[in-house]
């Protein structure tokens, strides 16, 4: 396993959570550690020493060198640029004094998170690398990641997103004239990236961080014969499969699936804007190694006939309760899940006698649905089954769903669709903005006390 490996598990951890930008509210601290982290100390680990306590809690230079090696793996596999290591040192530690203020107020008001949903959370980022659970944990040994401590990142992450959908669900709400406001801005600025969505493939010729001058040519002259062969008409999925070094190529052709473009790396986006679907990049470099990045789909939201890939699904929801917990509720849907399979019991009846939602009484059919109407862990889980297909058991901000998905098609937004996705936007907006609000209050009322190193 190498870095690019490494910064595609933590990118599914901790990571994946980071704090809006806008919520870092930087400040002058002291001067971390020195030196640029390795995912491996070659010698001694230098000496531990506190940076800052916060409400008594203390978080040490080791912790702020430690994320900050994740975030730089995770930007160098991204192709971002890298922030100067000061300014990205002060950034991780506010973001640590930020989490760590929420993560108290979680504790004080009794928000908890079971075993059972750490284990799916841990599972789920072996799935998106292509690997089993046990390769998961042996590649994590080897790369010198505590898998304990690996997991309590997890259970935290997910215990503030707890913590702070409870706390915003209830602030934001989108009317009519919010929407119009927004298809007004769009129609007189340059438009918003999260209207434009892009369905892109990759191939990542990896150079090792370490990498000599002659290496990295070598590398750039397998990309550069590997765009020839795709510009030829070789199949790039074919291409992906057997040459590129990104995690997952292997079973996803490189495809990197359909997202809007503020959630793509801007090198990604800045390179295909002029692309139409089936365009190819040049060969791109960022800190990670080469890409070839090709343009599947690109679409305008908010534009007439607008093409989406719409999913028909129907789910059984449980919500956990004092006499159900979340893993009680998820052994009973994989039950639930055992006995259709072997023929014993019948989706629908199962849902209108135990689902928790209004779906219950259509037997939990949801009805066809397009891209962005349900929470990101749902259309996860949705996207990678096949018509027919009944996913293991997860657990949402909802409750415990068992989803099967009955059909996909292919179809035009009508006006009124477009309208709810872009409600949709503007919901999101509104949670950043109340986030920002709410993670400053938190912030504001925790006492934070800044430590200078030992000379």
């Amino acid at each position: 396993m190498n870095s690019r490996f490494l910064a595609l598990v933590l990118a599914g951890s901790a990571l994946a959570a980071g704090l809006p930008a806008a919520a870092q509210g930087l400040r002058p601290t002291p001067q971390l550690g020195a030196g640029r982290p390795a995912a491996r100390d070659s010698g001694p680990r230098p000496a531990d020493f506190i940076v800052a306590v916060v409400n008594s809690e203390p978080i040490t230079n080791n912790e702020v060198r430690t994320r900050m090696l994740r975030y730089e793996q995770q930007l160098a596999q991204q192709g971002s640029a890298m922030p100067p290591r000061g300014q990205l040192a002060r950034e991780v530690l506010e973001r640590l004094i930020t989490e760590k203020a929420q993560l108290q107020v979680a504790r004080e008001t009794g928000v908890r998170v079971d075993e059972s949903l750490v284990d799916q959370a841990e599972l789920n980022i072996a799935r998106q690398n292509g690997i089993a659970l046990p390769e998961l944990r042996r590649r994590m040994g080897q790369e010198g990641i505590d898998v304990a401590q690996f997991r309590e990142d997890l259970r935290n992450q997910i215990l503030l997103q707890r913590l702070r959908d409870r706390e915003l669900e209830q602030r934001v709400k989108v009317s009519d004239l919010d929407v119009e406001q927004y298809l007004r801005e769009q129609q007189d600025g340059a438009g918003d990236p999260a209207l434009t969505e892009l369905n892109l493939a990759h191939i990542l010729v990896a150079v090792p961080d370490d990498a000599a001058p002659a290496q990295a040519a070598q590398a750039e002259a397998k990309a550069q014969q590997l765009l020839q062969r795709a510009r030829g008409g070789e199949d790039f999925g074919k291409l992906a499969r057997e040459n590129s070094d990104a995690a997952g190529a292997a079973s996803n052709s490189g495809v990197i699936g359909t997202r809007t473009a503020d959630r793509l790396p801007g090198m990604f986006v800045e390179a295909t804007r002029d692309l139409q679907a089936g365009g190819l990049t040049g060969v791109l470099r960022s800190a990670a190694g080469f890409h070839i990045v090709k343009v599947l789909e690109k679409r305008r939201l908010g534009n007439a006939g607008v093409a989406v890939t719409q999913a028909h699904a129907r789910h059984i929801l449980l919500r956990p309760n004092a006499q159900l917990t979340e893993a009680a509720a998820r052994q009973k849907l994989a039950d639930f899940k055992r006995r259709i399979e072997a023929g014993q019991a019948d989706f629908a009846q199962l849902a209108r006698e135990n689902s928790q939602d209004a779906s219950a009484r259509n037997g939990g059919d949801l009805g066809w649905a397009s891209p962005g109407m349900f929470v990101p862990e749902f259309e996860e889980v949705l996207a990678a089954l096949k018509p027919g297909q009944i996913a293991d058991p997860i657990v949402s901000r909802f409750g415990a769903h068992l989803i099967q998905l009955l059909e996909r098609r292919q179809s035009t937004l009508s006006a009124r669709e477009q309208r709810e996705v872009v409600r949709n936007l503007v919901r999101e907006r509104k949670l950043d903005e109340a986030y920002v609000r709410w993670a400053q209050e938190v912030r504001g009322r925790a006492y934070v006390e800044y430590r200078e190193p030992p000379q």
